[in-house]
């Protein structure tokens, strides 16, 4: 769940970790797709009342910019030109740098209603989980 929250892999990194231990495999799915989902409010809350006051540091707000622009460059052209299903088609995408995290930034910086854009991070996330779930545990299946 630690790894399906933090930023440095979400449920991408999350589930195949999973399936490596002994734990039923169902299960790591659930709790990497649940720990995954609970980004999307804590980040929105993040942006929306600490972002602010940490924007008068120098340095935060230097990596801020930086993550800001990435997230604009990736996601921009799918979410205004297709919206709900841009925004849902950029998280589901299974590669670094698409997911919950960018998702909610581009949610923060475009200005995306909260609902829409929680249920199109929500999907995103679900099917995103259910591509890396199935890629590894038929795979880690194939070597034993």
């Amino acid at each position: 769940m630690l790894w399906s929250i933090s930023p440095f892999g979400e449920a991408k990194v999350g589930i195949p970790i999973g399936l490596k231990s002994d734990a039923n495999p169902y299960i790591i799915f659930v709790a990497a797709f649940v720990a995954n989902v609970l980004v999307f409010p804590v980040m929105i809350f993040f942006l929306d009342h600490i972002n602010r006051y940490l924007l008068h540091w120098n340095f935060y707000k230097k990596a801020a910019l930086f993550v800001a622009k990435k997230a604009k460059r990736g996601a921009k052209d799918k979410i205004q030109k297709y919206g709900f299903w841009g925004l849902m088609l950029f998280v589901m995408i299974p590669i670094p740098g698409t997911g919950v995290y960018a998702g909610t930034i581009a949610t923060y910086l475009f200005n995306i209603e909260r609902k829409k854009a929680f249920l199109a991070n929500t999907i995103g996330i679900f099917f995103s989980s259910v591509i890396v779930w199935v890629t590894f545990y038929y795979g880690f299946s194939f070597f034993d």
